[in-house]
């Protein structure tokens, strides 16, 4: 009889899914695409010297002018590609004008930015380095002449890009550092879910994403990064609070891309607050809240918010520690 009650137990509370349940689940992934597999570190000796100087130089905090900033410090490798501030700080104390997104899947993103102004990694990484509020390098020749002036930058150079006369290049900084970017691949239980383990969220979980599925959610996250692959506009239903920045008009000036921003991945979103461009939101538990009001005009019940916040919560992944890992050494030192 004890035995007989503990087994029930389990299975009510947290046990594998029962087969109807399992096939209702089953039923909501299709839209989810296919499940994120953990890049490797390449063994092959061109795309591991590109994947290395890469790491190096999104580590380099000489690729700004004082001195004091590189990639990382904004998208922090061991921090979720993401520095948790609300803006970023740049050259001479100047904030960033929007939050920083995380680098992490980024790659697989339709655009980067929160503005898609950049196609791919490799062009986002040479935008930071000039930008007057970031980086501030005053030119691409001046980032080659300080490079070339450190010992070791051309071997390095030379190894990564053996058929590049001259090796290095504006270009090829941005080549390497998206090389190493195109690494940054964080899968998690949900890819677990995804490649049919029907147990790997729990009930709570499992409750979570039906009701991001039936609330709404994923008319805009959607894809196996949830998100990442579309622009919408913030504030479709009620409009948003700041309205200053507006978005991809900034870009394009046509007034059909007012408020319209790149819908961000939700992958790893319980490690990569303060969160909307704007950084207004701080706790996940506010954005889920405000994202309902604000793009579906809808005010959740306790019960469905918390349910879709464990959801998003199982949405946290993992970066191998031998791709997050800062160089071992830096040249010139």
């Amino acid at each position: 009889m004890k035995r007989f009650y503990c087994t029930l137990v389990i299975v009510i509370f947290g046990g594998p899914l029962t087969s109807q349940a399992d096939e209702a689940v089953k039923a909501l992934l299709p839209v989810f695409g296919k499940p994120l597999k953990a890049a490797k570190l390449p063994k092959a000796a061109l795309p591991k010297a590109q994947v290395e100087l890469g790491r190096v130089l999104y580590h380099e905090k000489r690729l700004s002018r004082d001195n004091s900033i590189s990639c990382n410090s904004c998208h922090d490798t061991v921090g979720y590609g993401v520095d948790g501030k609300k803006f970023s700080l740049g050259f001479e104390g100047h904030l960033t004008g929007r939050n920083s997104p995380t680098s992490f899947n980024a790659f697989m993103h339709l655009s980067q930015f929160w503005d898609g102004r950049a196609p791919t990694v490799e062009e986002q990484a040479k935008g930071p380095i000039l930008a007057g509020g970031e980086m501030a390098m005053p030119s691409a020749e001046a980032v080659v002449e300080k490079l070339g002036k450190i010992d070791g930058y051309e071997a390095l150079f030379k190894k990564a890009f053996p058929k590049s006369k001259p090796a290095i290049t504006y270009d090829n900084v941005g080549k390497a550092i998206g090389a190493y970017e195109r690494l940054f691949v964080t899968p998690g239980r949900f890819d677990k879910l995804l490649a049919g383990k029907a147990d790997a969220l729990k009930e709570k979980e499992i409750s979570g994403l039906k009701k991001f599925v039936s609330v709404g959610c994923v008319s805009c996250h959607t894809g196996n990064l949830l998100g990442g692959n579309s622009y919408q506009k913030l504030g479709a239903v009620n409009p948003w609070p700041n309205q200053k920045d507006q978005g991809r008009f900034g870009l394009t000036k046509k007034e059909a891309d007012k408020m319209f921003f790149k819908v961000p991945s939700l992958r790893n979103i319980a490690k990569t607050g303060p969160y909307f461009h704007d950084g207004s939101s701080t706790k996940l538990e506010d954005a889920v809240e405000r994202m309902a009001k604000h793009q579906l005009g809808k005010d959740l019940s306790k019960g469905d918010h918390a349910d879709i916040v464990a959801f998003l919560k199982s949405l946290t992944g993992r970066l191998p520690k031998a791709i997050a890992a800062p160089p071992k050494a830096f040249p010139g030192k």
